[in-house]
């Protein structure tokens, strides 16, 4: 019992005590999580008592407590403070895991029980019949109704996912540390700002080198791609950064891609589908892969031709610059791209870093729940947190009243996986509130300058604090319903709400001030954001099309993947490509969102919901931007509800009528707006 998962935790709001849990402890807990479960369900299977809700759903809902505190705990670590202990650990563990979790879904005897309850049940509320539908469709889903042999199969696919998916991870966090460009001629740092210069000499600090260098978390990767004059250097970061893990070595995951995708489109031919795609849209707001491509063709049809238009604008301002025979490579994009968005509106975005100092910036984003929801942080220190980075906060409600804790966890570090996520630690029920956690790669400190964001990192802030309230506003009665378990084309909408306010005057005079002079972000400077924000916005959308297209390519096809990935992704992308080819390029050996993210036949999701968060934030726009009643209506629609009802159902309560793409057409300044409707 000295386990501090066995027992109670004796901390601030049940908080996990993380400076007194060993990866030892982790896997104790897990162990004895899985015994602790399998005894659960052997007394629901093996009672007197016909099946009710009570004793068959409810009780499947209150089984496993112990295992999700130990899973959760250990699959957090994994991505934001891992070690090479709990990667041994997790891949070790990966089949007993999936096994026990297959073992549920496909045990008879509680499968007979679900759908006894199903047929019978009556005088349920709207909440207990859509975890009673949800519990049943996700058996139902997952192999309960096959034949035994089918079974069998079944178990056995998804033990291998489980394992591939931990190694494709695994092996792209190892290869994004393992690169960094080492320079020691200064010559080379032309056009780098000064604050990425000092990040780089401070890097080169940290791993006892003179000069300076260049990794590819995104702090680092990104400012380089977008101002290092040296073409050959930006060549070389840009052919490491789309090429990882797929050359070779160790780390290589062109074998795993294949088989992922292989063994999906197995998985769902055991379940009677034709393709990957079909099985899971059976859940998702689109219900079948024919609306998503029409979605994502409509899209393109209306956003390619002012692409081509931008692009083609760069390019001939490259020339004017660089000669007539210049070639514009993908390489060139984002430097000659940012030359030309300060030419155009006179602005550099490396002019605002003064003016987004991160506690500054958390500052306003934490007021600006306050403003729209009336809730308030209290940091604490009494609250136990995992990496010396992270800290931790008390959320309180309106009233007074206890709402929730969150952890904001923002620098890049070797421990922890590339990009931004909201995660939880303990979600919400009737009976506890949630724990949340947001966690980002954002510009570190240097000894003499604070950390200093871009406006991209202030959208990343806000895009990740709205699933963080989706979280910590939930008020559910069931933890499997509540905060962010809703459909996966939904799961973005409040997330992408939030970025809305990143280009809002209000909002940036509630925080932006000079980190020296104290100075409050300049009107000019308010206006260049403003007339800026629509640059190259067809651009970045056909670049998420792009990824979309490819996501469905690889999961509605109905035969086996042998084929070369790079060629593969030459010919998804031939008709909407707009820079030219680069051959040794590989995007899925790296694309964790729909390899071992989720994201599988959903990546189409982030354009999905952004016709949404348009759409919703022009009733804000008519409403007021921080209108308390508008707010409150979104919050109690949509943010408390959580799965408790269908996404649909939950978006007409708030906006009165269905969303259409003309808001999302509008704001990203497309002319001839439509009033097509998400279907």
């Amino acid at each position: 019992m000295d386990n501090p998962l066995l027992v109670p935790f004796h901390t601030p709001h049940e908080t996990y005590p993380f400076d007194k849990i060993s990866v030892r402890d982790i896997e104790e807990a897990i162990l004895a999580g899985i015994e602790r479960e399998n005894e659960e369900i052997r007394q629901i299977t093996e009672m007197d008592e016909m099946p009710t809700f009570e004793n068959t759903i409810l009780a499947m809902e209150q089984s496993g407590s112990l295992l999700e505190r130990a899973t959760t705990l250990m699959y957090n670590l994994l991505s934001a403070n891992t070690s090479d202990e709990l990667e041994e650990l997790s891949e070790r563990l990966a089949s007993q895991l999936s096994s026990h979790n297959t073992d549920i879904l496909l045990n008879k005897e509680l499968f007979r029980r679900i759908k006894h309850v199903k047929d019978t049940a009556s005088g349920l509320n709207a909440e207990e019949r859509m975890l009673l539908e949800k519990v049943y469709e996700n058996f139902e889903h997952s192999g309960a109704t096959l034949a035994e042999e089918a079974r069998e199969k079944f178990r056995e696919i998804r033990q291998e996912l489980a394992e591939l998916g931990l190694k494709f991870s695994s092996n792209l966090l190892r290869e994004t540390n393992e690169y960094f460009l080492h320079l020691t001629q200064e010559e080379d740092l032309a056009g780098l700002p000064a604050l990425q210069v000092q990040q780089a000499q401070h890097a080169a600090a940290e791993r006892d080198l003179q000069g300076w260098v260049f990794t590819l978390h995104a702090p680092s990767y990104v400012p380089f791609m977008e101002y290092a004059d040296n073409r050959a250097l930006r060549k070389q970061m840009y052919l490491a950064y789309q090429c990882r893990c797929s050359h070779g070595g160790r780390n290589d995951n062109r074998d795993i891609v294949e088989k992922l995708v292989n063994l999906r489109l197995a998985l769902a031919n055991v379940l009677g589908y034709p393709d990957y795609a079909e099985y899971v849209l059976q859940h998702r707001m689109a219900k079948n892969e024919e609306t998503v491509l029409s979605f994502l063709e409509e899209l393109l049809e209306k956003y390619l031709p002012h692409a081509r238009r931008e692009v083609a604008e760069i390019e001939k301002f490259a020339r004017t610059i660089e000669g007539p025979d210049f070639t514009l490579e993908a390489w060139d994009f984002a430097y000659y791209a940012q030359k030309l968005k300060q030419a155009h509106y006179d602005f550099d975005p490396e002019a605002l870093r003064p003016y987004f100092e991160l506690s500054r910036v958390t500052e306003g984003v934490l007021h600006l729940a306050q403003q729209l929801y009336g809730i308030r942080f209290r940091e604490s220190h009494d609250i136990p947190v995992y990496h010396p980075d992270v800290t931790a906060y008390e959320v309180f409600d309106a009233d007074g009243s206890f709402l929730a804790v969150l952890y904001t966890d923002f620098f890049p570090r070797k421990s922890k996986k590339g990009g931004a996520w909201m995660t939880n630690y303990r979600e919400q029920d009737e009976a506890r509130r949630p724990h949340v956690s947001i966690v980002m790669n954002f510009t570190k400190p240097t000894p003499d300058k604070p950390s200093l964001l871009t406006l991209d990192e202030v959208e990343t802030f806000l895009h990740e604090f709205g699933h963080a309230l989706h979280g910590m506003l939930a008020r559910t009665r069931f933890a499997s319903l509540s905060g962010t378990n809703v459909y996966w084309d939904f799961v973005e909408l409040p997330s992408q709400f939030m970025e809305n306010y990143s280009t809002e005057k209000e909002f940036l005079l509630s925080f932006a001030r000079h980190y020296q002079s104290g100075e409050p972000l300049p009107d000019e400077l308010i206006r260049r954001i403003r007339e800026s924000k629509n640059f190259n916005a067809a651009y970045a959308c056909i670049r998420q099309l792009s990824f979309g297209f490819l996501d469905m390519a690889f999961y509605t096809r109905q035969q086996a993947f042998h084929t070369d990935l790079p060629a593969f992704e030459r010919e998804i992308w031939q008709r909407m490509r707009l820079l030219p080819e680069v051959p040794e390029a590989c995007m899925s050996t790296h694309f964790s969102h729909i390899m071992n993210g989720g994201y599988a036949a959903g990546y189409y999701s982030y354009k999905w919901a952004e016709v949404l968060d348009a759409d919703a934030f022009s009733v804000f726009r008519e409403e007021g931007i921080f209108n308390p009643a508008t707010a409150d209506r979104f919050r109690r629609c949509i943010l408390e509800k959580g799965g408790t009802r269908r996404p649909e159902e939950l978006y007409e309560a708030f906006r009165r009528q269905k969303p259409t793409m003309e808001a999302l057409l509008r704001r990203d300044g497309l002319a001839h707006p439509t009033k097509n409707v998400v279907k």
